[in-house]
């Protein structure tokens, strides 16, 4: 038997997430294991470094507004906001004393309609790529848009190749999602606005969020707001599917906004919507997938992992649902597990293989996603 061949990157991989709270920055080694022309293993991989960099309020304005503005202030955004991302990581560089060989970035989500074939992640490659002197791996969704899927999630690759020992993984950050390990086939979809929401609402108050769910614990259940959110048309939608973060402000910010109530009590309702949706998404996972386990074990992630009254809200109501053990893992893994991602996929994107799933997004195949930019 010919002996698999051994190949080691060191990557950066770059989130900016739909909470507008930052760069997320992080310095990987991944440890490749060849199998065949099409299919790669992870032996070893290691998080080395990461940060989060605040955008200035300026540039987290300017994203907030985007979608608004017309087609030439898009175009001279996406390029200076390229240029703005190299010298945040021009400053993480020499701050770490590092030279990656590539860096994945996901770019900021401007637009995101699958239905209508298109998606849209603002940051320049080319212009990261010219700042910073190093290969830039970008673009990553349409490929798959391209091939007919939602082009979303994308997390569900390094769910497969970082953390296959379990059978769900939730991330909270501006949306929530759900991966769902069956038997080896990975499915995902978008389990609703989380973040996006909690964050908006805290800084009603003058706070950048409800630090560990203090507020919202502090609030009263409303069950017409609560039932108000549930009735939008996407959480009766089959998956695949996916969420744009227009839906998320035009659809469920704007209706809690609008609805007359304290903040403390929205809060508490939208926490136990989130928690509400994510139960009704496992469950019917483990419905159509027809699983059964004694015990599931479950990997939550992003910055909602950290609210303890939403993940407590979570676990209350998944006893409905069957046994299930949470690993709510290191910080760091928590809060770059995207960022984690991206840099798996700029690697397997340099590998020629596969980095986005079709069991996950309804594509017609696997597809290898990116586009690489050289200095």
């Amino acid at each position: 038997m010919a002996r698999m061949k051994s190949k080691t990157y060191r990557v950066i991989g770059l989130m900016s997430g739909s909470s507008l709270d930052g760069l997320d920055i992080a310095f990987c080694e991944f440890q490749l294991e060849r199998k065949n022309k099409k299919e790669v293993s992870v032996s070893n991989w290691e998080l080395l470094e990461a940060e989060t960099i605040p955008f200035s309020d300026k540039w987290a304005e300017r994203l907030l507004g985007l979608p608004f503005q017309n087609a030439r202030i898009y175009a001279q955004t996406d390029t200076y906001f390229g240029y703005y991302l190299g010298e945040l990581i021009q400053g993480f560089l020499k701050k770490h004393q590092i030279k990656p060989e590539a860096i994945a970035s996901h770019g900021h989500t401007i637009f995101h309609d699958s239905e209508k074939r298109f998606t849209a992640q603002i940051g320049n490659g080319a212009a990261i790529a010219a700042n910073v002197g190093i290969p830039v791996i970008h673009d990553f969704r349409t490929q798959d848009i391209a091939m007919f899927g939602e082009g979303a999630p994308v997390a569900p690759i390094a769910d497969k190749m970082l953390f296959s020992e379990f059978d769900f993984f939730i991330n909270i950050g501006g949306i929530a999602n759900v991966s769902c390990n069956a038997d080896g086939k990975f499915l995902a979809f978008d389990i609703g606005g989380a973040n996006q929401i909690l964050n908006a609402l805290a800084n009603l108050m003058d706070l950048d969020f409800d630090e560990d769910g203090v507020i919202a614990r502090e609030g009263q259940f409303n069950e017409l707001l609560f039932n108000q959110l549930n009735e939008l048309e996407y959480f009766d939608k089959p998956y695949p599917k996916s969420l744009s973060n227009q839906w998320v402000q035009e659809e469920m910010v704007k209706t809690v906004f609008e609805f007359e109530d304290s903040v403390q009590n929205k809060l508490r309702t939208v926490c136990d919507q989130i928690a509400f949706q994510t139960r009704k998404s496992i469950a019917l996972l483990i419905e159509r997938e027809k699983l059964n386990k004694n015990e599931y074990q479950i990997l939550v992630t992003g910055g909602g992992a950290l609210n303890n009254f939403l993940i407590e809200r979570m676990k209350l109501l998944l006893q409905e649902t069957g046994n299930f053990k949470w690993l709510i893992p290191d910080e760091k893994i928590i809060l770059f597990k995207e960022a984690i991602l991206m840099g798996l996929m700029g690697v397997l994107r340099l590998e020629r293989v596969p980095n986005c799933l079709n069991s996950v997004t309804g594509a017609l195949r696997n597809t290898i996603g990116g586009s690489v930019s050289f200095p």
